[in-house]
Order: structure tokens, then C-alpha cells, then sequence
């Protein structure tokens, strides 16, 4: 157990400093890791629905799709991967309907193409991209590392038995808490907070972050699978890992785009959109 738990630091510190210092440097080596990221979680999603085995076909249209998504996303034209993206899902979906195959695989597309595309469109290129980014990551991780140890520590009542029995609703209350205080602090270190706008986001992204947590729960409880892969010593898969990433990444999109649309549409960074700069 002592050299596992050290094997799972030990990759836990490399992972943090690929993954900080990628969104340091931001332009191409933050998309490499968006796509990458994008493509891993493509690749387990596949492997656990086993779509390759059900639907040989549709499987292989999945991994266009994700394929067109990372070179948009690596040649700069985040803005069209989102209509593309939804282009592959429709076919997806008509495919599935004609087929009768699985709905997994229009999940898949979706789950995995808005998981890279969410990340670069918020990174963007300059430094309000930067500092939302690190906002994102700050309550993520505050999120994920303070429920864990919040719930140990309380205990509880459990939040979702059915799906992931060791989490409570302690944890998850200590988690978002921390999470809300980690993303606050992020921006605070770069400008000064004047309203509750911040906290606000923080919490619906904590919030978001432990929904994607529970729905990855959910997916490897339904297929009968521990971790997603066994690509990363000692944490298991990429999506288990940035399964509550995902989530408040698209949930930051989601936030970012309905207020650009509520201003007529008008191009702007995604990054200041979010933290309201």
C-alpha cells in the first residue's frame, strides 16, 4: 500500500506540472495537451461501452470525429469546432437510429470533443485566458482534494450510495466550500473581487465538477470496469482524473457562450467573458 500510495503521488506531481506547465505556455503546447486529453478520453469512453465490439463502424466515424476536432483545435479555429462538433453528434445520432446500434457513441463524440475543445476555448491565447484557466483548476482540485478528505474526516451520510459509495454529502458540502475559496483566491491574486459574480461561478463550477465526478462513477459501474484504463500509474485512467475537469469546463463554455449570445453574438475572449473582465 506505502508504494502504491507513492507511485500515485509521484504520477500526481508530474501530472500537475505537464498540466500547469502547459497552460503557462498556452498556444500550441496547451492545445497539444487539450487534444491529447481529448483523444485519451475518446479512446477509454470507446474501450469501456466496448463500441468497437458492438459497432465496428460507428466507432471508426467516433474517432473522425475526434480526429477533425484536435486538428481544428490545433490549427486555431476553436471557433468552428463547436457547429462541427455538433454536425458529428446529429450523424452520430442518425447513424444509431438507422442502425439500431448504441447510444454511446454519439455520447462519446460529445463527452470527448467538448472535453478538448472546452479547455482550449478557456486557455485561449492571452492572459486572461491564462488566469481563467488557473481559476478552473483551482476549483477543480480544491474541490476533488477537500471532499476527499472533508468526508473521511466527517463522514455521513453517503451522496449517492448507488453510484459511488464512498462519497457524502459532508465531503461534498467541505469540497465545494474549498473549491469556491481556491477559485476566489486565483482571482483575487490577479484583480480585485467588487462583486459575488466570482463566487457565484466558482460554486456552479464546483458543483459541476462533482456531477462529472459522479457521472464517470456511473459509467464504470454500469460496464463493470474499476478505472477507465490503466494508463496513468497508481490513478488509473485519464478520465478518472479529469472526469470533474470536464465537467466545469463545459459548464465555463456553457456560462461563456450564453452571455456572448446575450450580447448579440459579439466575438470576444473566452477567458475575460468568464471572469467578467
Amino acid at each position: 500500500m506505502q508504494s502504491e500510495l507513492k507511485l500515485r503521488i509521484a504520477s500526481g506531481i508530474v501530472l500537475a506540472a505537464v498540466a500547469l506547465g502547459a497552460t503557462w505556455a498556452g498556444g500550441l503546447a496547451f492545445q497539444f495537451l487539450s487534444v491529447a486529453i481529448g483523444l485519451l478520453v475518446y479512446y477509454e469512453w470507446s474501450t469501456i461501452t466496448k463500441l468497437a465490439e458492438g459497432d465496428f463502424q460507428g466507432n471508426a466515424f467516433g474517432w473522425l470525429s475526434q480526429i477533425v476536432i484536435a486538428v481544428l483545435v490545433l490549427f486555431d479555429y476553436i471557433h468552428l469546432s463547436l457547429p462541427v462538433l455538433a454536425a458529428f453528434s446529429v450523424l452520430a445520432g442518425l447513424w444509431v437510429l438507422i442502425r439500431n446500434t448504441s447510444w454511446w457513441l454519439p455520447g462519446g463524440i460529445v463527452y470527448a470533443g467538448l472535453t478538448a475543445v472546452s479547455l482550449a476555448a478557456i486557455r485561449g491565447a492571452d492572459y486572461l485566458g491564462l488566469v481563467a484557466m488557473l481559476f478552473v483548476f483551482a476549483v477543480v482540485w480544491g474541490t476533488d482534494i477537500f471532499a476527499y478528505f472533508t468526508g473521511r474526516a466527517i463522514g455521513g451520510p453517503k451522496l449517492a450510495p448507488a453510484i459511488s459509495p464512498g462519497k457524502t454529502w459532508s465531503g461534498a458540502l467541505g469540497g465545494t466550500i474549498c473549491g469556491v475559496l481556491a477559485g476566489v483566491a486565483v482571482f483575487m491574486a490577479h484583480f480585485s473581487l467588487q462583486d459575488f459574480r466570482i463566487p457565484i461561478i466558482a460554486l456552479v463550477l464546483s458543483v459541476s465538477s462533482q456531477i462529472g465526478d459522479l457521472f464517470e462513477s456511473f459509467i464504470k459501474r454500469r460496464f463493470g470496469v474499476k478505472d477507465s484504463s490503466h494508463l496513468i500509474p497508481g490513478h488509473g485512467g485519464v478520465m478518472d482524473r479529469v472526469d470533474g475537469l470536464i465537467f466545469a469546463c463545459v459548464a465555463a463554455l456553457v456560462l461563456v457562450l450564453a452571455q456572448i449570445l446575450s450580447a448579440g453574438g459579439r466575438a470576444v475572449a473566452f477567458g475575460s467573458v468568464l471572469l467578467g473582465l
